[in-house]
């Protein structure tokens, strides 16, 4: 079997990462929404300190790539003149929420998320760096694919709950405790020994066997859980994609002077405020049926000391030959970092070529070992297109 690094934490601005290609600089953007002039500023910072690729990740941040250690404290404090960064790294670590991108000003949303990013300033928990938070109040739960130890959002009958993850039900709320029943459950979680070696969840922890508190737990429904929706015009805005959550910094220089400000969300996808129109730019996904939505592909090799083999090419390559409703995963390992859920196929690299998986993970047993590149790419169907 082989043997991986397993880091147990994700990089922020202060705690960066090491990969192939430098140090990986997390920037986690205040209420998951940039200024324009903020998203203008990262873009030239990924220029003037990185290799120009900027990340898009699953939990709705930004990722500066290639930034050399020398280079980072100067990044640091270019950060801080947008207001990107926290005091300290335990602080900047503990905010770690994700905000559903549909929001109005002054709403439960917008209101919430504010109020709880403040009060996990004020009363510091040393939860565990992979921990955190969805604020999801809209009519709908569109954050429920989308990962969070402890999720605030609406019930089946329109009030708000609080729900851990790995509960079918949650905790009702109200606007005024909401938050604090999120505080109560996060500091339960740590007190009940959920942290572990640092590296603990919500739903593993009670999956354990550890059970809620009657004064937490509750039987509330949630409202709806709804897919991620697609690229296209939305009343707050365009929501356009990014092929496997990367862009130049020229893609988010450009689309930080057409909006007032951008949302992120889990999804690969920006929303601009204000824009009435699709934008169409190199490095964008506007169209709602584009296959490469339906593809998951990490950084691969070189750009993570991990990856056994190249991995996005290959993913773009067979983008148009997935058939309709089936999801692709090309990881560069067996750690399936992209997608560690269930995809229809899945090719894992390793020092042979390509693994196979039909209806799996990165990390099960494979249908097919040893494929070749040039293998793959010569019978696309019979690879994606098996049961």
């Amino acid at each position: 079997m082989t043997a991986f690094a397993i880091k147990g934490w994700c990089p922020t601005a202060l705690r960066p990462m090491l990969s192939g290609d430098g140090l990986v600089v997390r920037v986690r953007p205040h209420g998951g929404q940039l200024s324009a002039a903020q998203a203008s500023g990262i873009a030239d910072l990924a220029t003037c300190y990185g290799n120009g690729l900027i990340d898009l990740t699953g939990r709705a941040n930004l990722q500066i790539r290639g930034v050399s250690v020398e280079a980072h404290s100067s990044l640091i404090a270019e950060l801080a003149q947008l207001g990107l960064t926290d005091a300290d790294a335990d602080l900047e670590a503990q905010r770690n929420i994700l905000v559903a991108p549909f929001w109005v000003h002054g709403d439960d949303t917008q209101r919430t998320a504010a109020e709880l990013e403040r009060a996990l300033a004020e009363r510091p928990l040393r939860l565990p760096h992979k921990f955190g938070f969805a604020v999801d109040c809209g009519a709908t739960c569109v954050l429920a694919q989308a990962p969070a130890d402890i999720r605030i959002e609406r019930s089946a009958t329109g009030g708000l709950i609080v729900r851990v993850d790995g509960a079918e039900r949650g905790r009702a709320a109200t606007r005024e405790n909401a938050v604090e029943i999120t505080l109560s459950l996060a500091n339960w979680f740590m007190t009940s020994g959920g942290a572990k070696d640092g590296r603990g969840r919500m739903a593993a922890h009670l999956a354990s066997g550890a059970k809620l508190p009657d004064t937490l737990a509750g039987d509330t429904a949630p409202a709806e859980a709804l897919p991620p929706p697609p690229p296209g015009r939305y009343p707050g805005g365009a929501l356009v994609g990014l092929a496997f959550g990367q862009m130049q910094r020229a893609t988010l220089k450009y689309i930080s002077s057409l909006a007032s400000a951008l949302r992120l969300t889990p999804w690969r996808m920006i929303l601009l405020e204000g824009l009435c129109n699709m934008p169409q730019y190199d490095g964008l996904v506007t169209e709602p049926d584009d296959p490469v939505l339906r593809v998951n592909a990490c950084t691969g090799a070189p750009g993570c000391p991990e990856a056994k083999a190249e991995t996005r090419l290959l993913a773009a390559a067979l983008a148009p030959h997935i058939p309709k409703e089936t999801r692709l995963h090309v990881s560069g390992c067996a750690k399936g970092c992209a997608h560690p859920s269930r995809s229809d196929v899945t090719l894992i690299g390793n020092e042979h070529g390509f693994d196979l998986v039909r209806h799996g993970t990165a990390r099960d047993i494979p249908a097919l070992r040893g494929l070749t590149r040039e293998t793959i790419l010569a019978e696309p169907a019979s690879v994606l297109g098996g049961s």
